[in-house]
């Protein structure tokens, strides 16, 4: 079937297909779609993406995303924002998440990950040391661990705290709450997000 294609359009299926969460169906529509679409479309997708990887790069203190003409991060820069407050997320997109919230007035620190043994990230791959120095450096009194609720995140969480304590840094632990989400029946909840709920079990008034 694929010598029934043009090249380029064969080409363009391939690349797209190597999207995460892109099968091969999906990677024939947008790609098609593409082709159907004004030129001017293509042209601008594509210069957009040319200059992605110039375009960015990651804050030397929080490894959060910022822009190439930029030196540190916008959010750690600003002076209304609270240093000695940080929640260690596991990529750069999570701090989206959570200033989407606007209850959040700390900093935020970028692991780059969390260790996966079965994918060879250890923690010597994560920004883990930088985050030591940063709860010297900034006198960090409450760091969130803001990881993931799947086993990687909770085994990265563990560790920062085992590693935190053995380094005798004074710094409150905390970790974002977890429980089930509304709407979700009880027999389709994941086993860690039923171990969060119970934990996180709360009185009722009578």
């Amino acid at each position: 079937m694929r010598q029934l294609l043009p090249t380029a359009l064969l080409d363009a299926i391939d690349e797209l297909g190597k999207l995460p969460g892109v099968g091969a169906r999906t990677a024939e529509r947008y790609a098609y779609f593409l082709l159907k679409s004004n030129v001017k479309t293509t042209t601008d997708l594509a210069q957009v993406l040319s200059k992605l990887h110039e375009g960015i790069k990651t804050c030397p203190v929080t490894f959060a995303l910022i822009s190439s003409d930029q030196d540190i991060s916008p959010l750690y820069a600003d002076s209304d924002r609270d240093k000695q407050l940080v929640a260690v997320v596991e990529e750069p997109l999570d701090i989206v998440a959570l200033e989407r919230t606007g209850q959040f007035n700390g900093t935020y620190h970028v692991l780059g990950g969390a260790i996966s043994p079965i994918d060879g990230i250890g923690p010597e791959q994560l920004h883990i040391p930088e985050l030591l120095e940063r709860i010297k450096t900034d006198d960090i009194q409450e760091l969130i661990i803001a990881t993931n609720a799947s086993v990687e995140g909770e085994s990265t969480a563990l560790f920062l705290q085992r590693l935190i304590q053995e380094a005798g840094l004074t710094v409150k632990l905390t970790r974002l709450a977890r429980g089930i989400p509304v709407g979700v029946d009880l027999e389709y909840a994941d086993q860690i997000t039923l171990g969060h709920a119970l934990d996180g079990r709360r009185t009722i008034s009578s």
